[in-house]
């Protein structure tokens, strides 16, 4: 019996080992299972994506989200408390994006209609449109005067309006003086004649040459070599004398009638000749620079519609009317056909290419020879000065960066771009505003607000003071950099400090060689000093200082220079003030980190 109760004891001891026995054999087997150590990578990918977050989060404000901090603190705006954001995962290395960039999912991009075209290099044709009316052509118009002084007896044409030909009759005047000058020629021939037997040759000599003087008098006062002739053959002078037409033509004006005594000028008829006719053209003040002379001119009248007539500048005029701020143009036409009439208005359009002149307006001396940048004349937002695109960001799908450029005259369909863009990119040409707007409601840097805060009243990091910072009294922050970074701002500082003195200088040439030197010191900034914010800060600003040196660079005028000398000294305050950088942090930079400095600059 006790051994059977020890059975028994032993059974149920071993029953309850063998199952635990089990279940460890089958935790240390799933430990080699591959579903496990999916399992154990994911929980380990999983980890390394919490620190990786955790490294990605920034502070922000809740009123101001262009506000973003690494560190807890109050927002420099409002001074409200900053709350902790994760931005998502970064990769090793890489750069922060744009304050200006939004990314659109694939539905808000298809909602959004989003369209984008490339920045290409391209030959285009400037469209200048002009008014004006067809008009005689001035050096196709003659007149008939009465060369003696007389009496009209008859007008062979009497009315305005009529076609006559070279030669055809067209007064008959009665000239005492005329028929004076016919007996004095008749005279002479009679004499020469009745001298033909002498033997004495310096009289016939003197003879002939009374014949040719005579003859020679007629001509001067209006008879034809043919009229002369017949004098000679009748042999007697004649009261009247006929006025033929001098060329074929249309008779515009009849300044005479008949009865009516002339003085020797008088005007009588005037004719134009309307197989060619000018085409009187109004240019605007702005668009003289596109039009040349030898330019082909098509334009259209309403008496036609859908014919096009062509021509060619001939003439363009050296003044500008005061009151209109136009300047005439000449088109010569061939008029064949007798359509075009003076006084007919026309809607004409000159198409100018991008000529090498041109080019000088658009591009740097060592591209003169490429054809400009262009970009579809719906790509920019443009306000005031400034001019806004959105660039699709290379190798991200649904981001696209905000940025200001500098645009040449419009040709076209197309802007031509003076800075800011690059071949090959690819800026929105439909869907920007929509773009703009979704950056607006984000408070960041917009068509609308180029500083951001919303409404055109916010402040971004690099930003001059809001209202709010105004009344609360509260103190952006100045941001950490390098020491080497800061040396290389002190050489941007210099090449400013030489711009403000040319320009003080008032030397055009001076001022835009300055503007140039300083673009060059902004390109050999190295920006990969910077990492976060300030990297952002740092790209928005050189972006704007760019635009700056490029308008410096090519102004027309001290005025303009110094517009572009005001606006950059507003960048370069925001520097200071957002950098903390003054001459003599810069200083000592230099004297203690200039092997810090020492490495490739190259942007």
């Amino acid at each position: 019996m006790n051994r059977m109760k020890k059975i028994s004891k032993t059974g149920v001891s071993g029953l309850i080992f063998f199952p635990a026995l089990v279940l460890l054999f089958l935790f240390l087997l799933s430990l080699h299972m591959p579903w496990a150590q999916d399992h154990s990578a994911h929980q380990a990918q999983k980890t390394v994506s919490e620190k990786e977050e955790e490294k990605a989060t920034v502070w922000t404000c809740a009123m101001h989200p262009q506000i973003q901090l690494p560190k807890p603190g109050k927002c420099p705006i409002c001074g409200m408390d900053l709350i902790p954001v994760k931005t998502g995962k970064k990769k090793t290395g890489e750069m922060p994006g744009s304050l200006r960039e939004l990314k659109l999912s694939p539905y808000a991009m298809k909602l959004a209609e989003i369209q984008t075209s490339p920045v290409e290099r391209k030959s285009v044709s400037v469209h200048v449109r002009m008014v004006g009316k067809i008009e005689y052509d001035e050096t196709r118009l003659g007149y008939i005067t009465a060369w003696v002084p007389g009496r009209i007896d008859k007008l062979y044409v009497d009315f305005t309006g009529v076609s006559v030909h070279q030669g055809e009759p067209m007064v008959s005047l009665y000239s005492p003086q005329l028929m004076t000058a016919q007996s004095e020629l008749i005279e002479a021939i009679r004499t020469a004649n009745n001298l033909k037997r002498g033997k004495i040759s310096s009289i016939k000599t003197t003879a002939r040459q009374t014949i040719t003087a005579a003859r020679e008098k007629l001509r001067l006062l209006g008879l034809s070599g043919k009229q002369i002739t017949e004098i000679i053959r009748r042999g007697r002078p004649s009261d009247h004398m006929t006025i033929l037409s001098p060329m074929s033509g249309i008779v515009i004006r009849k300044n005479a009638l008949e009865g009516m005594y002339v003085k020797t000028g008088t005007r009588i008829y005037t004719i134009a000749d309307l197989s060619w006719v000018w085409a009187k053209l109004d240019a605007y003040e702005s668009d003289i620079v596109w039009i040349r002379k030898g330019q082909k001119v098509e334009f259209q009248t309403e008496a036609y519609p859908g014919e096009t007539f062509k021509g060619e500048i001939t003439f363009i005029d050296p003044f500008i009317n005061p009151k209109t701020r136009t300047v005439k143009v000449r088109v010569n036409v061939p008029n064949k056909d007798s359509k075009l009439k003076p006084e007919m208005f026309v809607h004409a359009l000159v198409k100018a290419p991008i000529s090498a002149a041109a080019k000088a307006l658009v591009a740097s001396p060592d591209e003169a020879t490429k054809f400009p940048f262009v970009i579809p004349a719906s790509a920019p937002l443009i306000t005031g000065k400034r001019a806004v695109v959105y660039v699709a960001v290379s190798g991200q799908k649904g981001t696209f960066e905000g940025r200001e450029i500098v645009l040449g005259p419009r040709a076209g369909d197309y802007y031509l771009v003076l800075s800011g863009l690059q071949e090959g990119e690819r800026v929105v040409t439909n869907g920007n505003f929509k773009i703009d707007s979704s950056l607006q409601i984000q408070a960041k840097p917009s068509m609308m607000s180029p500083e951001g805060g919303g409404g055109g009243g916010g402040h971004m990091q690099h930003g001059g003071m809001s209202m709010a910072r105004k009344e609360t009294g509260t103190k952006s922050p100045a941001m950490e950099i390098p020491a080497a970074f800061a040396h290389q701002i002190e050489k941007l500082l210099d090449a400013y400090r030489n711009i403000s003195g040319s320009v003080q200088a008032g030397d055009l040439t001076e001022i835009r060689e300055s503007f140039k030197k300083f673009g060059i010191a902004l390109d050999s900034v190295n920006m990969n000093l910077l990492s976060g914010h300030p990297h952002m800060v740092w790209m928005e600003l050189a972006m704007l200082m760019r635009n700056d040196s490029v308008i410096g660079g090519n102004a027309k005028d001290p005025e303009e220079a110094k517009e572009a000398l005001f606006s950059l000294k507003k960048h370069m305050n925001r520097i200071r003030s957002q950098f903390n950088v003054s001459l003599s942090r810069a200083q000592q930079s230099k004297a203690h980190n200039h092997a810090g400095n020492s490495g490739d600059h190259s942007r």
